[in-house]
């Protein structure tokens, strides 16, 4: 039997949208192992293996009334979506439009896209050369996705990998902020830790932050034998 996370009084109330995906998956299971109260936003709730203690709960990320009510007493919301079902150059913008207005109290974490970072010399990592362009065009439509963001003065903060995720190797317990790089990784469940860190105690709002797999320091105690 799977014991429930402690409920600490200073814990928050997190709404994560797009929950069944990879990124918001691993951000629920972060929030619950820090014990954090969690809801969990999916498509098919009879599909969705929850953590102990999370609520599931369905509603459209682009309608402002539907994100109203799944966001109403939050704290934060954390939103990695994407529907394939749907033209993204609509769907992106309109779901950033709905969260604005749905939830305009609530922390916004957006899970953003790598190829928009710039890199250290201020270049878009989409548009360094030798860079794959083949999805341009979906690159473009998290671009108009971003600019309704930036046009709003809402608290909220996108968050990608500076590169990429990182598919084969080990959670490392930590990240780094970093400029883009191509080359950069990081796993799922490490990029989860920045997500619920900027959710429940933000370092930066209306920009969007690349992180890198970086372990944490070790303590001088922790190296006392």
């Amino acid at each position: 039997m799977t014991a429930t996370p402690a409920q600490d009084p200073t814990s928050k109330s997190i709404l994560v949208i797009g929950a069944a995906g990879r990124a918001g998956r691993t951000a629920v299971a972060e929030a619950r192992r820090r014990g954090h109260r969690v809801t969990a936003v999916v498509r098919d709730p009879a599909a969705y293996d929850a953590p102990r203690g999370v609520e599931v709960r369905t509603g459209d990320v682009t309608d402002p009334a539907s994100v109203r009510a799944l966001a109403a007493g939050k704290d934060a919301v954390i939103a990695g979506v994407f529907d394939q079902s749907r033209d993204p150059a609509e769907f992106l913008p309109a779901a950033t439009r709905a969260l604005l207005a749905g939830a305009p109290d609530a922390r916004l974490v957006w899970v953003g896209l790598a190829s928009l970072l710039p890199d250290v010399g201020g270049t878009p990592v989409m548009d360094r050369a030798g860079y794959p362009q083949a999805y341009r065009s979906f690159f473009l439509t998290h671009l108009a996705a971003l600019d309704v963001l930036r046009a709003s003065a809402a608290d909220w903060v996108a968050v990608s990998p500076s590169g990429d995720f990182d598919h084969t190797g080990s959670p490392v317990g930590g990240y780094a902020v970093a400029p883009g790089d191509a080359a950069a990784l990081i796993t799922y469940a490490d990029h989860a830790i920045a997500l619920v860190d900027e959710a429940v105690a933000p370092t930066a709002s209306g920009v969007h932050l690349g992180v890198v797999a970086q372990a944490p320091a070790r303590s001088s105690a922790s190296m006392i034998r």
